[in-house]
């Protein structure tokens, strides 16, 4: 068994105390000394395995890491324990229990989806991988606003009927694409069979999220319109839309939010393909332009703290433009209300600290939070 030895950085402590918290909330590094560490899902023995990409390259040099020995009463994460190495940007990670009592973790890599057989209280995988789908791995230079190299993935929570949902985003910035599966949400059996596209026009959806029977997703829409639009989106994609029968489509690269409202982007003005905007479906909520957001959690009824209840918190990864200050934060989210402040600090004075990445709640009011620009895992809980 091996583990990865974390070290403290030098300005880790500096970091926390420059975030600032609703009161009454306390923020620990629960781990750190990781790279890219991106997002988190619970497997069926209780850990949690993290995806870790590295760096910003197109590398085969991303892992997936178990936290082990996470104790909420320290906040710390015990053990940190390399399960899989060498991978290809692995953005996502999500595990399923198929009807013959099998256990299985899936993981969402630039080129394709992956499934291995997984051993309750295994510390690493000794099995070969189902290759159950693959995806173009090509693009434009790969840099902020051009080609994706995430692809995330979800499971419905429909009992017997459960669905594996993987969203893929665009080649480019704002193009016609050739390839139906860019900037689409997909939905498949778990063992990828009867494979079809549900929506299209996502260009780059990253954080899934089902609560109940409705899928949630973060969005982000494209770069070339100026510093105050479009509006970064998170859509609510319920059971009934879900299983229509047809395929939604949510407007990129023709249509826009600016404000809340609908636009068409006149570069596609003259576009054969183009499709009516005032037909696109409304969003769940809004953010600011260039804000990015990424992961998503949900805060239901159980939940004690009056700040999270019946809320989402989304990590709002920030824009490469520095100067407008947008994203490099935490926000909740209610339905019909503006995003409200909830982790800020991440970026002071023009520097960047962190870049919130995936939130996972490890308790009634209590998550874990990714920072994939500095490498580390913070533990937020209600005092």
């Amino acid at each position: 068994m091996s583990f990865l030895f974390l070290s403290r950085h030098k300005d880790t402590q500096n970091l926390r105390c420059s975030l600032n918290l609703p009161e009454g909330f306390e923020i620990s590094v629960a781990a750190e000394g990781l790279k890219r560490v991106r997002f988190m899902a619970k497997a069926p023995d209780g850990r949690i395995f993290v995806t870790d990409m590295h760096d910003l390259s197109d590398n085969s040099l991303g892992s997936i890491y178990i936290l082990d020995g996470f104790d909420p009463k320290t906040g710390k994460i015990a053990r940190v324990v390399p399960y899989l190495r060498r991978l290809r940007n692995p953005n996502s990670v999500a595990f399923d229990t198929d009807s013959n009592g099998a256990n299985w973790l899936y993981l969402a890599l630039t080129d394709k989806l992956e499934r291995y057989r997984f051993h309750l209280g295994e510390s690493f995988s000794p099995s070969k991988p189902e290759v159950l789908a693959t995806y173009p791995d090509y693009g434009l230079s790969y840099k902020y606003g051009g080609w994706h190299l995430t692809r995330t993935i979800a499971f419905s929570d429909g009992g017997d009927s459960r669905h594996l949902y993987i969203s893929v985003g665009s080649s480019c910035n704002a193009c016609e694409e050739k390839e139906e599966i860019r900037a689409s949400l997909s939905e498949m059996d778990p063992d990828g069979k009867h494979a079809r596209i549900v929506a299209s026009g996502l260009r780059n959806a990253v954080g899934l999220r089902f609560v109940n029977s409705t899928l949630f997703a973060t969005n982000m829409g494209a770069d070339h319109l100026g510093d105050d639009a479009p509006d970064e989106t998170m859509f609510a994609l319920d059971h009934d839309l879900l299983h229509s029968g047809k395929r939604l489509n949510y407007g990129w690269p023709y249509c826009y939010f600016r404000n809340g409202e609908i636009s068409s982007d006149p570069k596609f003005a003259s576009s054969g393909k183009k499709v009516d905007c005032d037909q696109m479906p409304a969003p769940f909520a809004t953010f600011a332009a260039h804000s990015s957001p990424l992961g998503l959690e949900y805060f239901d009824s159980s939940t004690q703290n009056a700040a999270l209840q019946i809320s989402f918190l989304v990590a709002l990864h920030g824009s490469s433009k520095r100067r407008l200050r947008r994203g490099y934060r935490v926000v909740r989210i209610r339905q019909h209300s503006q995003p409200e402040d909830f982790i800020t600090g991440f970026l002071e004075n023009g520097v960047v600290h962190g870049r919130p990445c995936d939130i996972l709640r490890v308790g009634a009011d209590s998550f874990l939070l990714t920072d994939d620009y500095s490498g580390v895992i913070y533990y937020i809980h209600h005092q």
